[in-house]
This record gives structure tokens, C-alpha cells and sequence, in this order.
């Protein structure tokens, strides 16, 4: 029994640096495009197989443990949702990247106002992601309802954004191209902040034993042992 504890926390060792890195590259990531960064930008890109390779190794850990230890109740939970935090992370990182390759492209063309509006979108989106890794360090089950209720407000920012830029684009067609990677910039957030939910949803489930997808918390059954 030590030894499986041992390798639990081995495995919740793992997905922390895993975190750590996927944070990163959405800061960077970000910054890149804000602040015309080359350097940072480029940072992400280098870091990515980082973020692969840990991928792989957290989930041969998880599938190892499911196998050969054959756990029960709240461990069958906590490898369950390593799992899907883990391939959430991932895709994280892969969205990061698609956001620094914006900002590289984007390095010569000047400022266009639509921008104003990223840093608040990113923010919130990393303070989503934030939130979410907390509740799992924590098992605090309110920050992770918290990271739910930051969902739709991403959305309308999104949305806001959209129509923003889609407006510029019609009245200055020659900035057609710059305006798309900022489009990209904004879609690829969002899909960070849905990330980031999802690793709440895996939270109140590892805690609470509940299925709270699609925010059907009130539907759920009553959770398990």
C-alpha cells in the first residue's frame, strides 16, 4: 500500500509540472502577441516537445497504476482524473503554440485596436486555468464551481471580439490577413478557458464523486462513496 501511494503522489508530481509548463506557455504565449514578442513566442515553440513528453509519461503512470494496482473508490477517481486533466493540459499547450505562431506571424504589422481586448480575454482565461489547478491541488470543490461560472463570460468576450474584428476587417481590407490571426488569438483562448472548465469538472468529480458536464450539477445523481 505505501508504494501506491507513493506512485499517487508521484503522479500528482508529475501533473503539478506539467501545469507549470502549460501555464507558461499561455503567459508567454500571450505576451508574444501583446507585447510583439519574438523571443517569448518562440520560447513556447521550443518548450512544446516538453509538454509532449510529459504527456506520455503521466499517462503510462495513470494506465500503470489502473493495471496493476487495481484501485478503488477515491484513488480510482484521482487516476481517472489525472488522466483527463493530463490531456486537457496537453491541448492546452498545443493551443498555446497556435497562439505564439499568431504572435510570430503578427511581429511586422502594426497595432490594430481590436487588440485592446485580448489581454482581457487571456486574463481571464489564465485565471481560469489557475483556478482550476488550484481546486485540484486543494480539492476545493467552490474554485472549481468558481472556474464553471467564468465559462460564459470567455464566451461573450469571444463573441464581442468577433463582431469587433469582422467590422474592422470590412473597413480596412488591407488588414484582412492581421485581423484573422487575431481571430485565431481570440478562438484559441476561449478554447483555453473550455480546457480549464474541464479540469473543474474532473475536480468536483475527483471530490464530490458527481458528473457535473455541461453544468448538470443539479441533475446529478447523489454522489458515491
Amino acid at each position: 500500500m505505501r508504494h501506491f501511494e507513493q506512485e499517487l503522489e508521484r503522479l500528482k508530481g508529475k501533473l503539478l509540472e506539467m501545469s507549470a509548463l502549460v501555464e507558461s506557455a499561455i503567459y508567454r504565449s500571450v505576451q508574444g502577441v501583446v507585447e510583439k514578442n519574438q523571443e517569448l513566442a518562440e520560447q513556447v515553440l521550443k518548450n512544446e516537445a516538453r509538454v509532449n513528453k510529459l504527456e506520455i509519461e503521466i499517462d503510462d503512470m495513470a494506465i500503470g497504476l489502473l493495471a496493476l494496482q487495481a484501485p478503488l473508490a477515491t484513488d480510482l477517481r484521482l487516476i481517472t482524473a489525472a488522466i483527463k486533466i493530463n490531456n486537457d493540459l496537453e491541448r492546452m499547450g498545443d493551443l498555446s503554440v497556435s497562439i505564439a505562431q499568431s504572435a510570430l506571424a503578427l511581429l511586422k504589422d502594426p497595432v490594430i485596436r481590436p487588440l485592446i481586448d485580448i489581454p482581457h480575454i487571456a486574463g481571464l482565461a489564465q485565471s481560469m486555468v489557475r483556478k482550476a489547478l488550484d481546486a485540484f491541488v486543494n480539492r476545493d470543490p467552490e474554485l472549481a464551481r468558481s472556474v464553471l461560472a467564468s465559462d460564459d463570460a470567455v464566451d461573450n468576450m469571444r463573441t464581442a471580439s468577433y463582431h469587433e474584428l469582422i467590422s474592422f476587417m470590412e473597413a480596412n481590407p488591407g488588414q484582412i490577413s492581421q485581423a484573422l490571426y487575431l481571430l485565431s488569438v481570440v478562438r484559441n483562448l476561449e478554447r483555453i478557458g473550455d480546457h480549464a472548465t474541464n479540469i473543474a469538472e474532473d475536480v468536483l468529480y475527483l471530490v464530490k464523486g458527481i458528473d457535473v458536464r455541461h453544468h448538470n450539477e443539479e441533475s446529478s445523481l447523489m454522489p458515491t462513496a
